[in-house]
């Protein structure tokens, strides 16, 4: 058992240190990139302690509680004056928005508490929110699940486990490749540049960043 836990634990090494070195050194083997990937996909697949019995709950660790008060309220709806409420008369996107804007304030906080370094909460929202949950959106499994499944159940799926482990090294191999490029080639550097400021509307959105920032000074 040791040994197997020792050759999946070097695997994982194995791959992570591939995608960061093959940034800086063009290996010339091929070899070399077919074992990372292969590593990549067989890693999931390794579980090991099946004939454990009972849930293994040595890697949890507790990291935040929340206590709240909810008091001892009493409800009497039946005395006091009753109030007419008046009816809706417009209908407008205001407030589908603000519920928008309070969603995503509340998703930057959760993730802004998930990882170290010198990241910026912008990072950690696009790695999380566009390229993990991207990549599970994908999944026709996961989504056959979740239409079957109350939240809770799907929370507890094997098969989310696996897609986002998943998910995570496809998202480190596809980046990898896609900087690698980009730092090897000017031209694409300067295409990437064009739909920026094309399609990307780079120029534009940092016009109105700046115009909101000098507004709210």
């Amino acid at each position: 058992m040791d040994s197997l836990i020792l050759f999946k634990s070097d695997i994982s090494a194995y791959v992570r240190i591939y995608g960061f070195m093959s940034q800086i050194f063009d290996y010339g083997n091929t070899d070399v990139e077919k074992r990372s990937i292969f590593f990549r996909l067989l890693y999931p697949l390794l579980t090991y302690g099946r004939e454990r019995e009972g849930v293994d709950l040595s890697a949890l660790k507790l990291t935040a509680y929340t206590i709240k008060s909810i008091g001892d309220p009493t409800l009497s709806l039946g005395t006091g004056d009753q109030v007419k409420i008046d009816p809706t008369e417009e209908g407008g996107s205001g407030e589908v928005q603000d519920k928008a804007k309070i969603a995503l304030s509340e998703l930057i906080a959760k993730v802004n508490d998930l990882f170290e370094g010198d990241l910026t909460p912008g990072d950690k929202l696009v790695y999380v929110n566009d390229v993990i949950k991207g990549k599970l959106m994908e999944s026709e499994k996961l989504a056959e699940q979740a239409a079957n499944n109350t939240k809770e159940l799907f929370a507890n799926s094997p098969d989310l486990a696996k897609e986002i482990m998943g998910a995570v090294m496809d998202a480190l191999t596809a980046h990898t490749a896609m900087s690698k490029q980009a730092l090897e080639s000017e031209q694409l550097r300067a295409d990437m540049k064009d739909v920026l400021l094309g399609a990307g509307k780079l120029w534009e959105g940092l016009r109105e960043k700046a115009a909101s920032a000098g507004a709210g000074q």
